[in-house]
């Protein structure tokens, strides 16, 4: 079984850990999808989800030199913008709000991160542009 392609799907990525970030947002682009950032803070992130139109998914680190991603969580969701999260913590550190959002500990196969996502995706329609 082939996995699902990413093909004109715009992900953003919101991880402070550049190499982290680098391997995620390589194993986006393997599988088609266009990438934006990685945004290493709330405010950078947010910013970013005004400005595309055609957000498809991100993968979200919990917790971002100390800030917790939760309010980047918050305006995906009220988007209808599926999401998973990435923490170096256990996941008890998640919102109940998000209980049933995939979320990934740290050290993370990338792969597994793109494969949760791409379900998450698959469970939403597709936006279209009008």
């Amino acid at each position: 079984m082939s996995a699902p392609s990413l093909e004109g799907r715009t992900i953003l990525v919101v991880e402070d850990d550049p190499r982290i970030a680098g391997e995620i947002a390589m194993a986006l682009e393997d599988r088609g999808a266009s990438v934006v950032g990685p945004c290493n803070g709330i405010r950078e992130a947010i910013a970013a989800i005004g400005e595309i139109s055609d957000l498809s998914g991100a993968v979200l680190d919990v917790n971002l030199s100390g800030e917790l991603v939760f309010p980047v969580a918050y305006d995906l969701a009220r988007r209808a913008v599926p999401f998973v999260f990435l923490t170096g913590y256990d996941r008890s550190l998640v919102a109940v709000r998000f209980k049933s959002v995939p979320a990934f500990e740290k050290p993370v196969r990338p792969e597994e991160v793109v494969e949760a996502l791409a379900a998450e995706m698959e469970a939403v329609p597709q936006r279209r542009s009008a």
